[in-house]
């Protein structure tokens, strides 16, 4: 697929909205609408990889209240044409069709590739990929077994999502400001889990969230690794203008 040369894709994540309270969390919902509208005009797609709550779970008749501005704005440009792309994060996996009835934004549950103007891209939200992190590798896979899920929605939502928000505050309490630091090469899990991919098939571009911290770094002559940071403290994105993708930081 090629984009026309006056539009450009646009990557953006880890926005984890209800976090760590409603009048900041706010603030931010309006950062990110802010920012949609201003590139709705020259966006051909935007792709969310992951992250966008803090916490997430659709119950059959239930979603989690709040969000209506982001939710209204991605509903609105979906409905004029531009194709949104959403990937699920560690913090908002439960997702189950509510996006996808309602807004028109297919969800994906894995890394995904995509191809424009000749440039190839592997993208995913990057939990659990790469070396290490045996702990959180195995509490994923549960969190994604079908019983897991089924088990959660029978809890009443002021339960179960209460109780969701406490185990999501805790981590980021024991996280604290670890994702501000850059490891180094050989030491990023999602760099080594790229170099790996690499390895047995090309990709021109690696896009990931996650890891909260805007990187692009240099895989190979023709590969590059980006992290798009987030939109607690960074408030950065990535740009495809039909032949490069440059990080850059959104100033409202």
């Amino acid at each position: 697929m090629n984009i026309s040369p006056d539009k450009k894709i646009y990557f953006l994540s880890d926005f984890h909205l209800g976090a760590p309270d409603h009048a900041s969390s706010l603030v931010r919902e309006k950062k990110i609408v802010a920012f949609l509208e201003s590139i709705r005009y020259n966006a051909a797609q935007i792709f969310i990889v992951g992250d966008i709550f803090d916490f997430w779970y659709e119950y059959t008749k239930v979603v989690p209240k709040g969000y209506v501005r982001l939710l209204g704005k991605l509903a609105e440009l979906t409905d004029s044409g531009i194709d949104i792309h959403v990937f699920v994060g560690n913090h908002d996996m439960w997702m189950s069709g509510y996006f996808e009835k309602e807004l028109n934004i297919p969800v994906y549950h894995h890394p995904k590739t995509f191809e424009w103007n000749n440039k190839r891209f592997y993208i995913g939200h990057g939990d659990g990929l790469g070396p290490g992190d045996h702990g959180f590798k195995f509490i994923k896979k549960i969190f994604r077994s079908k019983l897991c899920q089924w088990l959660f929605g029978q809890l009443h939502p002021t339960w179960g999502i209460g109780l969701a928000n406490y185990f999501s505050r805790k981590s980021r309490e024991k996280t604290g400001s670890s994702d501000e630091v850059f490891l180094g090469e050989e030491n990023e899990w999602l760099i080594i889990y790229s170099k790996e991919v690499l390895q047995k098939e090309h990709f021109d571009f690696f896009i990931f969230g996650h890891r909260h911290l805007p990187l692009n770094c240099k895989l190979a002559d023709n590969s590059r690794y980006i992290n798009l940071g987030d939109w607690i403290r960074n408030f950065t994105y990535a740009v495809f203008d039909g032949n490069d993708v440059q990080l850059h930081k959104w100033e409202c």
